[in-house]
């Protein structure tokens, strides 16, 4: 529909955020008056659980509202490409295209926006397809587990101006928020320590017995799959319960603690550790996976020309025991401050006698609570939680229409990949990994780090 595509071009947008403002809309406002022709196309890149699951539900939430539609699903494997289409036309009401891989989707040129919720290793390059394909994306995380697909990606994203919002949704919680402003205003004082954990106890987590069993190879594409990763032999289980095996995955880096580590970087302005050391392995479950059940990595960050000041952050996780309550702490000179109670305390800090031992000053925040949400809408967002997940999508569709940068924009991605990739790099080599700032490479052993 030439309306709708004239409408997302770059200099039509400008235009029209001109008018609009001048008007005082805002881009609620505005998508309802822009009628049903011009609605905003958007396909499915990968029909997963997590999409299912707390994707669409967040994208239902505000799709009519914003003038949203699901018009295409595109997956390699045919039984998630018939089940998304026959689930979607359920939802939307309409008859939803199918397409056997990306290549299809994006020349038959129907979609203005896609969200991309595909294995972990496939994210950033499936990025950087859409958005060469002129299109918008909603990338789950990791962004990326190679520096190579990172650099390429970022590359291809900013020379695009195309919205790509990274699906760290703890950027779009109040609580996370409020906690940033705080850091940021200096009110906290210097960050000290960051302990960051995430523990379960899910002999399933990651495993799809009955869907391995029901995969067979002449119904997708393995080669596809792979992109650009070493080739292995067909391999139900790499294909389905990819978080167990590296290089499809970093399992635990990747899942888990690029959401925590990315609050690392937001509130502090840092872009990246500047070394990371790991230690753990497969203690539990002895089920064939490559990545680790138990990880400890401990990170230094700071400003890379001044070793005298820093902070240290220490990540853990375990599958074999814990009740997934990710704990998130932030310590200063002064105290405390917990995204797990989402307050802030003057627990630890410098009390008075201890200061005047040394003829200084106490050093004790003042308490206070970072929100006053209902605790059971907050307390979602420390696990991601439908709540915060659609909060998240809806900011994302609302850029895609005012085409400002959304809460967490690709540099985002690109910067909790740094840590990522050098917590992989400890891992599979045993040494001390560090970041080379010109190269924009991860280096452990003295030698640059790709699998």
């Amino acid at each position: 529909m030439p309306s709708r595509r004239k409408f997302l071009t770059q200099s039509t947008k400008a235009a029209a955020g001109i008018y609009i403002g001048a008007l005082g809309f805002n881009a609620k406002s505005y998508a309802r008056i822009i009628g049903a022709n011009d609605r905003v196309q958007v396909g499915v890149v990968g029909f997963s659980e997590r999409f299912k699951g707390s994707l669409l539900p967040g994208f239902l939430s505000n799709y009519k509202e914003l003038n949203f539609d699901i018009v295409a699903v595109s997956d390699i494997w045919k039984v998630r490409r018939e089940e998304g289409s026959s689930y979607l036309q359920q939802k939307f009401g309409h008859p939803i295209k199918t397409f056997l891989n990306n290549e299809a989707l994006y020349s038959s040129k129907s979609v203005d926006a896609v969200i991309i919720s595909t294995a972990d290793f496939q994210h950033a390059l499936h990025t950087l397809e859409a958005v060469t394909a002129g299109c918008d994306t909603y990338t789950e995380k990791p962004f990326a587990e190679t520096m190579d697909d990172a650099i390429a990606t970022l590359k291809a994203v900013k020379a695009s101006g195309k919205i790509v919002q990274i699906g760290s949704q703890r950027r779009s919680g109040t609580n996370y928020q409020a906690a940033a402003n705080y850091v940021q205003q200096g009110k906290f004082g210097p960050v000290t320590m960051v302990e960051l954990t995430w523990n379960v106890n899910q002999p399933g987590r990651w495993r799809r017995p009955a869907l391995v069993a029901k995969i067979r190879e002449e119904d997708t594409d393995w080669k596809r799959f792979l992109l650009n990763r070493p080739f292995e032999a067909w391999d139900p289980r790499k294909y389905l319960e990819f978080r167990l095996f590296w290089p499809f995955s970093s399992g635990m880096p990747g899942q888990w603690m690029s959401h925590q580590i990315d609050t690392v970087h937001w509130f502090t302005g840092l872009q990246h550790p500047r070394s990371v050391v790991a230690n753990g392995g497969i203690y539990q479950w002895k089920d064939g996976r490559r990545n680790w059940d138990t990880t400890t990595a401990v990170f230094d960050y700071g400003p890379a020309n001044d070793a005298s000041t820093g902070f240290q952050v220490t990540f853990s996780s375990r599958m074999h025991n814990g009740d997934e309550h990710p704990a998130e702490l932030y310590y200063s000179n002064g105290g405390e401050l917990n995204l797990i109670t989402n307050k802030i305390s003057p627990k630890g800090g410098l009390e008075k006698r201890a200061a005047d031992e040394m003829n200084m000053q106490p050093n004790l925040l003042t308490p206070m609570d970072l929100v006053t949400d209902n605790v059971a809408v907050v307390a979602s967002a420390n696990t991601g939680g439908d709540a915060l997940t659609t909060a998240h999508m809806r900011n994302w569709m609302q850029c895609v229409l005012s085409r400002k940068q959304p809460n967490a924009p690709v540099e985002a991605g690109y910067y909790h990949s740094i840590a990522n990739i050098m917590t992989n790099a400890a891992i599979h080599t045993g040494q001390k990994a560090t970041f080379d700032e010109k190269a924009q490479q991860v280096m452990a052993g003295g030698k640059v780090f790709k699998y």
